[in-house]
């Protein structure tokens, strides 16, 4: 006979708990890339993960608790997304092409969108600034990294750190312009000429 104890009882409810908090995470990311700050609150949030008000505040008692746990949620998936990228780029003399492609899709989509409108809101609203440019900074950090490691490149050599930059300024940028209207045909003429250029002033990423 199976003796019950109370960590097995736990256990089922620990993982409603934790399925509950993605689901509200996840609505909240789709709520601002879709209604921006103000449409993004906690009711509306908790509608779209399909539960109560009351569970959703038991988890993020404020709307700036939801979306301090929302940016963590983007940077996790976005370190998902480019880590998968990076483990299909192949070798070659296309590999740069391919590198800022997937760059471009750190700033493209509703994960971008999301934090799009975050930052807007942050401009005019310093309580939610201050919450808000820390984690921003990370997730700067993170794709600061994720550049460096599929180029291939050190940015203890001269020239490296500002190049990265200026790439990383340049597809966030082209993923701006890809808000309002299909950019992709410009983009893709930019992002071949660009990796052309690295591939001469980083020869380590070729």
């Amino acid at each position: 006979m199976t003796r019950v104890t109370d960590t097995t009882l736990r256990q089922p409810q620990q993982d409603r708990s934790r399925a509950t908090r993605q689901r509200l995470l996840s609505a909240t990311v789709e709520c601002l890339a879709e209604l921006g700050w103000a449409g993004t609150t906690v009711q509306v949030v908790a509608e779209r993960a399909g539960v109560s008000r009351g569970a959703a505040q038991h988890h993020f008692p404020t709307r700036e608790a939801l979306v301090s746990g929302a940016l963590e949620q983007m940077s996790q998936v976005r370190a998902a997304e480019t880590t998968r990228a990076a483990a299909a780029l192949a070798s070659g003399r296309r590999r740069t092409d391919a590198v800022l492609q997937t760059l471009f899709s750190l700033y493209s989509g509703p994960v971008f969108r999301a934090a799009l409108q975050l930052w807007v809101a942050a401009a005019t609203d310093q309580q939610l600034h201050d919450q808000v440019a820390p984690l921003e900074a990370e997730l700067g950090r993170q794709a600061h990294r994720v550049a460096l490691e599929l180029l291939r490149v050190d940015e203890r050599e001269p020239g490296v750190r500002e190049t990265v930059q200026a790439t990383l300024d340049m597809v966030r940028g082209l993923g701006l312009a890809d808000l309002l209207t299909d950019d992709s045909r410009r983009r893709a003429r930019i992002l071949r000429q660009w990796a052309r250029t690295l591939d001469v002033v980083l020869p380590e990423s070729t």
